[in-house]
């Protein structure tokens, strides 16, 4: 098997500590100590020239002096000296290195020093840990390059990637439930990037769930093919992305020079590659535990038993706050809790089947096996107060394991009210029942599961028919030429890519105005069509159900000798259920198709998803179920039910306009697009080429 690339940085099979020390507690001490704690079976030298030997390892002046080559140079030095020992490390052949300090020079001139660094590594073939950063542990491999102290780790199945190195601390250090194969503190990323360490990640054999912190993506394109690997291995990625709000995106710029990017973007990139998004750290953990868990959901609901009849009306209250969908049992296994529980007690689920603790252990044994099994049941899981059994031996913690071993369920454990990684969680964890703290928590973590299994079961996109090429290439041809597309060049653009349009007349007479009106049939609107206006109701450019000639002359006088004479004519559409459709080209990730509420409720709602292009009938039509304005296509108050699928069609061929020109478009507004019961028309066209928006 070929080597992965970053086989030198993550699996070295020698490393220079440079800046190795004896003084204890130091980060040059703990370099040394850190390494030969973690088993590390290759060639060690240690760098400084106070020293010959440290910690039973040899020492010596410079990088020039060592006795032989080295794949990776860990600098444990300061930044005043980065620029030296890297140009050092280049020059005896070292292919990576580990760069913990932050890379900034008080009075520094231009190329400022992590630019001149990235050269010399690039030049030199050189992936770069950091800088900035808190280093790696390859479990694994044995090896834990680190200027910080790091506990013991049992090898796990979580490969953990992050930018904070706080976070890192956090996630490595607190919990022992969570079990690492690879952890990764990638810092300011100026050379080696995060898609680079998920692929490599992605390749270990060990890794069942990959976390992941970002504040950017800076190789978006990797970073998309290495989410795609993930998802055709089967292998989840959890991850908090921060950089949500402005005033966040502003913070991560300042930290480490990332550049947040639009949340949208990544909303619809993680909702395309299956990548499971979590809001913080606690989160995080307890959707890790379940992800590394032996099991994975299977189709249905989820399945519950408590000891309280208060917690299990909480419960139930929690899980329809998450979207949890509860397993509706069937009637037989309905009629083994009934002759299973003590008089008074409900078979339903949830199940509280504590009565007078009489036999206690065998009842919650059976029922919560009976539940597991129902057909409708896709996770299992107990809620209260494990940790008060304390130990594996009785209690609640053999419930929930024996039950495991009677089910092919996942079964989880959760302990309502916290109460940390004790002795009986870790060992429920390593015995295949994750203990997730906390009821909120563990079913959001559930919610997590649901998510990601019904991602895998998605079929996959069939990109909407192609447009002829020529219609394709004059539209691309018009689109690079630059300037503003008017309304009725909009509307011609949507038709040729069918998206279904109102038939329109662009006029600049008053005469000219009635005669369309006549051809066109009444009642109809009319618009302003004067360049450099995009926003037309906000300066009173639109002026509905003109019924005859009178109010259409009188409408274009009034619109003439305010805005200008040009105008454009419609017929009106009739009612239906008003939505947006557009597109965004996010400078990262490329073009996006948005849906969403239209007319005045696209600024009050901000009710709108994002997705990438191509999408078909069937992902549109998913994707229209996740807004909350889908009920009013329903049909509210009596109105017919809309025509969601003519949505659903113009959403796939906005997606593949999107796909032929939208590298030339920064941005189109279709607001509104009026759905009715017979179909959805685009009453409003704005194109934006990004020619006149770079200008």
């Amino acid at each position: 098997m070929t080597a992965h690339r970053l086989a030198p940085l993550l699996e070295p099979r020698s490393i220079a500590l440079v800046g190795a020390s004896a003084k204890p507690k130091s980060q040059g001490h703990n370099m040394v100590m850190e390494l030969k704690k973690s088993g590390f079976a290759g060639t060690v030298y240690a760098v400084n020239p106070n020293y010959t030997e440290i910690e039973g390892v040899p020492c010596f002046p410079s990088l020039k002096d060592l006795p032989g080559p080295v794949d990776l140079v860990s600098m444990g030095v300061a930044n005043a000296r980065l620029e030296e020992q890297f140009a050092a490390a280049a020059a005896i052949g070292a292919k990576a290195a580990v760069m913990f300090a932050s890379g900034y020079l008080e009075n520094d001139t231009e190329p400022k020093l992590l630019k001149r660094l990235g050269r010399i590594a690039r030049d030199a073939g050189m992936h770069v840990c950091g800088g900035n950063c808190m280093g790696f542990y390859n479990v694994d491999k044995h090896t834990n390059v680190a200027a910080f102290e790091v506990p013991e780790h049992e090898p796990g199945n979580i490969a953990l990637i992050t930018h904070s190195g706080t976070v890192y601390g956090e996630l490595v250090n607190i919990d022992k439930r969570l079990r690492y194969n690879l952890t990764v503190s990638s810092g300011q990323e100026f050379v080696t990037t995060t898609d680079e360490y998920l692929d490599y990640a992605l390749d270990q054999p060990t890794t069942k769930v990959v976390a992941l912190f970002l504040e950017t993506v800076r190789n978006p394109q990797g970073f998309v093919a290495a989410l795609e690997k993930a998802r055709t291995r089967g292998i989840p990625v959890v991850a908090i992305k921060v950089g949500r709000t402005e005033e966040s995106a502003k913070l991560a710029v300042s930290h480490s020079g990332a550049i947040a990017g639009n949340d949208a973007a990544y909303r619809a990139l993680f909702d395309r590659t299956g990548v499971v998004r979590v809001q913080n750290s606690h989160e995080m953990m307890a959707t890790l535990l379940y992800f590394c868990g032996p099991r994975r959901a299977k189709k249905g609901g989820l399945g519950a038993i408590l000891d309280s009849g208060g917690l299990r009306e909480l419960t139930i209250d929690l899980a329809d706050d998450e979207g949890v969908p509860l397993a509706r049992i069937n009637e037989a296994t309905t009629e083994v809790l009934r002759s299973r529980l003590e008089y008074g007690l409900e078979p339903v689920n949830p199940l509280d089947a504590w009565g007078t603790g009489r036999d206690y252990m065998n009842i919650f044994t059976d029922c919560m096996t009976a539940i597991a099994n129902d057909p409708d049941t896709g996770l299992m899981c107990f809620i209260g107060d494990i940790a008060w059994q304390g130990s594996l031996e009785g209690g609640y913690p053999k419930n929930c394991l024996d039950t495991f071993a009677r089910t092919d369920r996942p079964v989880i454990a959760i302990n309502d009210v916290g109460r940390g990684p004790n002795a009986t969680a870790i060992a429920m964890c390593k015995a295949g029942v994750p203990l997730i703290d906390g009821t909120d928590m563990a079913l959001k973590a559930i919610r997590h599961a649901f998510a990601y299994r019904d991602f895998l079961d998605r079929p996959a996109i069939r990109p909407p028919a192609p447009v002829d090429a020529t219609v394709r290439e004059r539209w691309r041809k018009r689109l690079a030429a630059g300037g503003a597309l008017d309304e009725a060049e909009a509307y011609a653009l949507f038709a040729d890519y069918g998206i279904p349009t109102l038939p329109n007349r662009v006029v600049e007479s008053a005469a000219d105005a009635v005669k369309a009106a006549a051809g066109l049939g009444y009642p109809v609107a009319l618009k302003t069509a004067m360049p450099g206006i995009a926003h037309k109701s906000d300066v009173g450019g639109v002026k509905l159900g003109l019924v005859d000639a009178a109010a259409v002359e009188a409408a274009w006088q009034d619109m003439a000798g305010r805005l200008g004479p040009r105008a454009l004519v419609v017929p009106m559409a009739g009612r239906g259920v008003e939505m947006a459709l557009g597109m965004t080209n996010d400078a990262q990730v490329g073009p996006l198709v948005m849906i969403g509420a239209g007319g005045i409720l696209i600024e009050i709602l901000h009710d709108a998803v994002h997705a990438l292009p191509p999408l078909d009938e069937q992902e549109a039509l998913r994707l229209i179920g996740t807004l909350r304005s889908r009920k009013l296509l329903a049909g509210a108050r009596g109105q017919p039910p809309a025509d969601v699928a003519g949505l659903a069609r113009a959403a796939t061929r906005m997606s593949r306009l999107a796909m032929d020109l939208g590298d030339l478009i920064a941005e189109i507004d279709v607001n509104p697009i009026l759905v009715t019961p017979r179909g959805a028309v685009a009453l409003d066209a704005l194109v934006v080429p990004k020619s006149q928006a770079d200008g």
